[in-house]
């Protein structure tokens, strides 16, 4: 095995992971907004949604989540979850939450998600990392 081999294996296996840790919190997310346990109304009410719109935000999630999943439709689902986590910043900015641990909190997630498309897929990857050309 030489060196290149090594390290595409190395960023293979952490993109693998990246997209798992990003998938699995995403997906307890969705799923709990799905079942509705009082928290999370509660907290999706203290945020200013009504209840009555909890189901269809852990559908997008879920969906896009799913979809950013499966190869042939991971780039589209990571767009899908990028902006559903857009809307989650644009909310914590509304309310006031603090900077670091609400507001960003959603911006570190696109981050990882995007960084762990980027090394399962060098295609990715180089559009991320591509100078600009201008």
């Amino acid at each position: 095995m030489n060196a290149s081999t090594s390290s595409s294996k190395t960023a293979l296996w952490t993109g693998r992971v990246l997209t798992a840790l990003c998938a699995l919190f995403l997906l307890l997310d969705g799923v709990a907004k799905l079942f509705k346990p009082a928290v999370v109304v509660q907290g999706t009410v203290d945020l200013g949604y009504p209840a009555s719109t909890i189901t269809g935000m852990g559908l997008a999630l879920v969906a896009g989540v799913v979809l950013h999943l499966i190869p042939r439709t991971a780039v589209l689902g990571a767009l899908l979850v990028t902006a559903y986590l857009g809307g989650a910043v644009a909310t914590h900015v509304r309310v006031e939450n603090p900077l670091f641990s609400h507001v960003l909190f959603p911006t570190y997630l696109a981050i990882m998600l995007w960084a762990g498309l980027g090394l399962r897929r060098p295609a990715i990857r180089a559009l991320l990392l591509r100078p600009d050309r201008t």
